[in-house]
């Protein structure tokens, strides 16, 4: 057991203060900070101002949020879980069902990353595999994570993100990002109709912790020679929102305690397959 006196108050006091943020408090004032941890508002302010330093948490003035970068903090915890061990079983029901592949990811800075799969035939031109990116913006699992991102994590997302043409379908305007993203948050579910790779539609939906934070996204992809847009949003939306539903249950009866934590992925996942 670790002695007392080796205990790091300051480090305890910094992590104090990225977990006053929450889904119901996803931006603070510096006099909440202070409240919310029981520091003194020079204490507080000097931990958010490192933080910002660091890339931690955004500041748009008297309101600070933290930033996609946190997730790098869970790294080591969440690599070593069996969240693809979860997750794999309802991937392989869903793929079973529909036909087609399915996926779960997890946002990682500006990318989608991908933690789990289930593949039926090779429908994109490169391969995925576990750790795999993508541009977040331009995916439909992307879609769903960034829509409900805090909005000063959102602001910063946007600031940060190239927005790339990948097909003449692309969407690379930031006030076109944030209609799409108001849609998705309005009907809960997102279809991306090959913006990332001509012939690839994609669907899907948030997963939720017991708390109720996104922490993941599952999909299900086709091609588009295959079926409609709206024949996609009949046959394969009930069953993706269905298997979502399942995940949320295996999450919420604390099977992986992701404890609120957005989910990733190793840290040795870095480069885009």
């Amino acid at each position: 057991m670790t002695e007392r006196s080796e205990h790091v108050q300051s480090l305890a006091r910094g992590l104090s203060v990225i977990r006053a943020f929450d889904a119901d408090h996803p931006e603070l004032t510096l006099s909440e900070v202070a409240e919310a941890t029981g520091l003194t508002r020079a204490a507080a302010r000097r931990f958010l101002l490192t933080l910002a330093d660091l890339g931690y948490v955004h500041s748009n003035g008297r309101l600070f949020a933290l930033t996609p970068r946190v997730l790098e903090l869970g790294y080591a915890y969440l690599s070593s879980l069996s969240l693809p061990e979860l997750v794999q079983p309802h991937l392989k029901r869903l793929v079973a069902e529909v036909q087609e592949s399915a996926s779960l990811a997890v946002l990682d800075g500006t990318d989608v990353v991908y933690v789990a799969r289930v593949a039926t035939s090779r429908i994109m031109r490169v391969s995925i595999t576990i750790g795999t990116r993508f541009p977040a913006y331009a995916t439909s699992m992307g879609r769903v994570l960034l829509a409900w991102l805090p909005p000063g994590a959102l602001e910063d997302h946007l600031t940060r993100a190239e927005l790339t043409r990948y097909t003449p379908r692309t969407v690379t305007s930031v006030p076109q990002l944030r209609g799409a993203l108001e849609k998705v948050r309005a009907q809960g579910w997102a279809m991306v109709d090959q913006e990332l790779e001509e012939g690839l539609r994609s669907l899907a939906a948030p997963v939720r912790d017991g708390s109720g934070n996104v922490v993941a996204a599952v999909n299900v992809s086709t091609h588009a020679s295959r079926t409609s847009v709206e024949s996609n949003r009949h046959t394969l939306l009930p069953p993706l929102l269905a298997t979502a539903a399942r995940i949320e249950a295996d999450l919420s009866a604390g099977r992986i305690p992701l404890s609120g934590a957005q989910s990733s992925v190793t840290a040795g996942a870095s480069g885009r397959a």
